[in-house]
């Protein structure tokens, strides 16, 4: 199975990426992590996208606040799928992020999911590795089911703690 990239803009994304890595672990997809910064290490960021496919990624995960270009900066250099995940920083409560990473121009695309939407920014990989990986799509069958089970776990206990007869 072909490998998915998972870059920070700076370890201090590492909380919002961790919900990326648990839920890959838990798709049993393997991925690598790295900080690289589309500002400070603008040669060692391009370098790594432009060797991602031939690295064995399927898709590239990038994870970052305020001016948020990581995402962009690595889909300029490669046509593999880059998912953008916008962080919170500072100011602006990640709003900031959030455009910098979806404005894309026309012709390099960033998927971008919600701001701290690690975990959905690992699904959206897991789907796309799963177009011709039939277990990979049950595992991902099977991921929302366990969601849904826990959701009428949740309800059950809910309605046997508040409701009177």
């Amino acid at each position: 199975m072909k490998t998915i990239g998972i870059v920070m803009g700076s370890k201090s994304d590492l909380p919002v990426a961790q919900k990326a890595i648990d839920t890959l672990k838990e798709l049993e997809i393997p991925y690598e992590v790295h900080i690289l910064s589309a500002h400070r290490t603008p040669g060692e960021t391009s370098e790594f996208a432009r060797s991602a496919r031939g690295r064995g990624f399927a898709a590239v995960i990038a994870f970052a606040g305020m001016a948020a270009h990581l995402a962009g900066a690595i889909a300029a250099n490669t046509t593999l799928p880059v998912i953008g995940v916008p962080c919170m920083g500072p100011s602006m409560n990640g709003l900031d992020a959030l455009l910098s990473t979806v404005q894309m121009p026309s012709g390099i695309p960033v998927a971008t999911v919600a701001v701290g939407g690690g975990a959905n920014a690992a699904v959206l990989a897991a789907q796309i590795l799963a177009v011709d990986d039939l277990e990979l799509a049950q595992r991902l069958v099977d991921h929302r089911t366990a969601m849904a089970e826990k959701i009428f776990d949740q309800n059950l206990e809910l309605q046997t703690e508040l409701n009177q007869k």
